[in-house]
This record gives structure tokens, sequence and C-alpha cells, in this order.
């Protein structure tokens, strides 16, 4: 009997992952990875989030890139809005980051952290991984015509003339959309951004900061007309890049390489740090990323990756979204051949939650922009974002709404959207819009679930190659888990009511919880039931005799603050006890985000 095979479009990120784990998983399976470039190859898109790391460690390929020597990111300083002040969104805190000897293992501050990467160098990696585990992989192979008949793809039709058939074919070609295009896929742009990107390769920046050693913040910049970044990628390479709008490039009528030079080199903060770099001369320009597939499977092909859709990479989402989207539709095939679990309802989970990713970063990137002045009529334009949550809203209410935590439903795990949490989403909210971030936890003191109109169903939770059940409860396309710390949330809002009793119940559950401190237990099941409030799940309201404790957005906190890196050596120096503390407060917001 033939072996089963599935046939890869594109040797990128999201190719090698699928193929690692399929191998991992499902050995006897063929796949064939078909890559029209040799490795290794420049590619944009350098900077990662920590959601990465378990991905690398679940494909057994952390410590090859480890061994890399990648700089490691401990966080962002943004200069954002209409101000020239500085301020940082720390992983790790800097005075506190605790340096170790590389290769490091995964674990500690290394889980916490991420990497900025030099994609020639760490696509090489892990198409070579996925090549040593077993994957046919093919380079300099160019895929000539995708052939189908109606919704099913026949083979792969190469350059050569050969013809690769396979029982699954992935696209996982990037922009290029190779089978998306060839399946005949619409596209849809659900933003008002139309932006363009210029950007090169430096050697010799100095870093703005070195976070003991091989470790440092990307910079992320607003200037008048757009945004600059800065990620240091190797020792002594920097990728240094400037997004604008495109009408603003039209107006200017310059070369793209003239509008660059002028706006790195005169930025106060990024023009003293490439003083005595220099350029390598690789200059790239790309335009409008930011789009949505509207379908991302057919009979027997699916869609991974870029190819299914992109987010504008303000938040630098792009690899994080691929890995997973590679490692959930990994999990999916696997599934689909052990052949236990509704195809269907795999398939539509598949697509539900790599949308979702998705639209959730495009619309928290435009928030971002909105903030940064760019655009106008920030509340006017905050009613776009509650109505693709099935929300009505007059601007003033859609504001308020955006500014408590809205559209939290990225994810049935994490309370949160785009890899922040809730605290850290209140926070930059405060920061932006000047309002005081409210929370409905701390101005409210009578608490009731709300299951009016929800179904109970199950949903796919992906552990250690399988794929099973997790009971629900969907409404409105939104998710409220019955297990875990759901469960315990649920169980505590059906028999207490009042928020003095419901403080004293989270506080049995968070003594039973892993986290460093008890403090930190509370602080993530707290902006869990703002969560349940924000999502519907719970009704909050206010009742005489009844005490109100208050809970706030500081004005900043441990990981998102005003820039203080000149303190950092004297903080350094007063770190004691209270490092513990702010570790696990570090760790609470970040192991859910």
């Amino acid at each position: 009997m033939a072996k089963r095979r599935a046939a890869v479009i594109g040797g990128g990120p999201a190719g090698s992952t699928f193929g690692t784990l399929i191998k991992r998983y499902r050995p006897d399976m063929e796949v064939v990875i078909l890559e029209r470039e040799k490795f290794p190859r420049e590619h944009v898109g350098e900077s990662q989030l920590p959601m990465v790391n378990a991905v690398m460690q679940e494909m057994g390929v952390w410590e090859k890139v480890e061994a890399a020597g990648f700089p490691i990111k401990t966080g962002v300083t943004y200069r954002w809005g209409q101000t020239d002040d500085l301020w940082d969104f720390e992983l790790v805190p800097a005075h506190i980051f605790k340096e170790e000897p590389r290769p490091a293992k995964y674990e500690g501050h290394r889980v916490l952290t991420t990497f900025n990467v030099e994609r020639a160098i760490y696509d090489k990696i892990l198409l070579d991984h996925a090549a040593e585990l077993g994957c046919d992989v093919r380079e300099e192979t160019r895929v000539k015509e995708v052939l189908h008949e109606g919704d099913s793809v026949t083979g792969l039709k190469l350059e050569s003339g050969e013809i690769i058939e396979a029982d699954y074919y992935i696209d996982a070609s990037g922009h290029t959309g190779i089978l998306r295009r060839a399946m005949g896929v619409e596209t849809e742009i659900p933003t008002n951004l139309q932006n363009v990107a210029f950007w090169d390769y430096w050697d010799n920046a100095e870093w703005p900061i070195a976070v003991g050693v091989g470790a440092t913040r990307v910079q992320i910049l607003s200037i008048d007309y757009g945004w600059l970044w800065f990620i240091p990628v190797g020792e002594n390479k920097t990728s240094i890049g400037l997004v604008m709008p495109a009408v603003h490039y039209k107006k200017l009528g310059k070369k793209p390489e003239e509008i660059y030079r002028e706006a790195i080199e005169n930025d106060k903060r990024v023009g003293p740090l490439i003083k005595n770099a220099k350029s390598r001369g690789e200059f790239n320009t790309t335009k409008d990323w930011s789009f949505l597939s509207k379908r991302l499977h057919g009979e027997n092909w699916f869609l991974c990756g870029e190819s299914a859709g992109f987010a504008d990479p303000l938040l630098a989402a792009g690899l994080t979204l691929t890995h997973h989207a590679a490692r959930h539709l990994a999990y999916t095939v696997v599934a689909l051949e052990r052949g236990k679990l509704e195809r269907e309802w795999l398939l539509n989970h598949y697509q539900d939650t790599q949308v979702k990713r998705m639209m959730q970063h495009i619309r928290f990137a435009d928030f971002w922009y909105k903030g940064n002045g760019l655009f106008t009529d920030l509340k006017e334009f905050t009613t776009e974002i509650a109505k693709d949550a099935g929300l009505e809203m007059s601007a003033d209410e859609a504001f308020r709404w955006l500014g408590t935590g809205g559209f939290l439903n990225d994810t049935h795990v994490v309370a949160g959207v785009a890899e922040f949490n809730i605290g850290a989403i209140k926070l930059m909210s405060q920061m932006f819009c000047g309002d005081v971030a409210t929370w409905a936890v701390g101005e409210n003191n009578y608490f009731k679930l709300n299951l009016e109109g929800a179904e109970e169903e199950d949903i796919p939770l992906m552990n250690e190659g399988r794929i099973t059940r997790e009971p629900c409860y969907t409404r409105d396309g939104k998710i409220l888990p019955k297990t875990g710390v759901f469960e315990h949330l649920i169980n505590l809002i059906s028999t207490e009511h009042r928020i003095p009793q419901i403080r004293i119940g989270l506080g049995k559950i968070a003594q039973q919880m892993q986290y460093a401190t008890f403090d930190s237990s509370m602080d993530y099941l707290l902006e869990l039931l703002e969560f349940l409030v924000q999502e519907g799940w719970v009704t909050a309201s206010l009742k005489k005799g009844i005490p109100v404790i208050p809970y706030r957005t500081p004005d900043e906190s441990p990981n998102v603050h005003p820039n203080r890196d000149e303190k950092i050596p004297e903080m350094r120096e007063q770190v004691d006890a209270a490092k513990e503390e702010e570790l696990g407060r570090t760790a609470s917001m970040n192991k859910w985000s």
C-alpha cells in the first residue's frame, strides 16, 4: 500500500514547521517540500514574539536556533503618538534579566523572551531540520502549474515536467499564494491602512541598549508621517525600516531610497545609532501587505502562513501567526489521518481560528496607527471595530469599550488579544488615548453568570500531536471553556455574586495555582473575570449595601513603563528580595500572552 503523502509549496517557516511536526507525529507519512529558491536567502520579518518559543521546542529545533546566537529580544522601546517620550514594553525587565552562557536551555527567562532572527540563517535552520527528520526537501524547484479538477488538486507540475501527486496539498508559498491563486480563492483587505515599507540592512549599527550580553530591545519609533523599525538581527547586522501611508509617499514625489535615508539619518534616536554604520545596499520595498483569504481549505488542500493572510508588521506578529498556523494544520492533518474526529469540525476550527487571529492583529494595528495620529477620528473608527465584534455602539461607547479591553476573543485560553493580556491592553490604551482605562471588576460589586442563548459544544485542544475535545459554551462566535481555571470561575460565579465573597473565592483558587506569587495569581484571575464581563458571559452591576473593591490600571507597570535605560545600572544594584516578586508578575503577564 502506497504511503500517504503531503506536498508543500514553500520551504519557509510555515512549510518547514508543518513538515517537521508531521514527521514527528506521523513519521510513516511522506512530506515533500518544494522550494523555488536556494537557501539561505534573505527575507524580511525578523522580530519574534515569545509564543514562537514553545513551537520551536515542540519541533525539536530550539537548541539549533539558540546555538545560532541571534540577539535575544527582551522587549520593545516605543516612541508613539504625539510625544517624543520613550516607553518600554519589557518581556523581562532589563534590571532583573538573568544572563546565561549561550547556548541556553528553554527554561527560566528564555521562555519569556524571544529572538530577533536573521531570516536567511533562521529559515535555513528550520528547513534543514525538516529534512533531517525525513522530509523530502527540494530546493530550486519551482511549481509551474497546479493541476486540479473542481475544488480538488490532482497534482503539482514542476518546471522539469515532473508531476507531484499527494493526498494533501499545502500552500506555504507566502504572498505569492501559488495554490491560492490557482484555486481562485478571493482575498480581502479588511483595513483602511494602505502602507508602503522601505528597508535595508546595516553593519556595525550601535545597539540602543545592551541587556547583558547578546540581548536588547527592538525600537519602534513614530515619526510625523509613519514609523521606523530598528531590529538587531546579529552581533553586527541590523534591519532598519520605514513604514508610511502610500498616499503620503506619492505626495512626496521622491525616490523611495531618498525618503528612507532622510527619515533614518534625521531621526534623533536612529541617526546617532548609524553614525558609524554602513548600509549593505540591499534596499527593498513592499506595499499593501495586510489581507485575508476568504477560505483556507478545499477538498484536499490548505492555505498556511502568509498565503492565507497577513497583518501589518507593527506588532511583529508575522512569524508567530505563521508558526502557530502551521502547527495547527499539522495537528489537523494528523487527526484527519487517524479518522476518529469529524472532518468538517476539524477544518472549520482551523479556518475560524486562523482568520480570527489575523483579523485581531489587523484591527489592533489599526488602533495603534490611530493612536499615532496618522489618521483622524479615533472614536469614530472604534465603532467599526465594535461592529466586527457584533456590537452596535455610538462613537463614545465604542471608545470606552476599547479602553476597557474590547475585542478580547482572540483565543479561548488567553484573556487578551494580539499577544497582549488585558492589563497591558488597558495600559496602552490609557497611554495612547489619555483617558483612564476602567475595570468592571473595580467599579461594580454584583456579578452573575449569563449563559442565555449559549450552546454547549466541543472545541479542539491540541497537545502532544493529538487533538481532543474540550467542552465549552459558544455564543455569537465567542467561546467560554468549561475546563481548567474557567471551570473554577464558572462554578464560583454560579454560587457567589457579591465581590467581597468572589474575591475570597478567587483567593482559594489562587492558592492552588502554580504561579510564582499569590498576587500574580490573583491579578490573572481578576483579568479573567474582567474578560468574562467584556465577553458578556458575566453581567456586572452596582447594588446598594455591597462594598466596591477598587481595581485600576496603574500609570505604569513592571513591564510597561516610561523608558528608564539610564537608571538600569542603579536598579540592578538595588535588586533584592523584591526581585523575585517582580519576576513572578512578569511570568504572569507573559505566560498567558
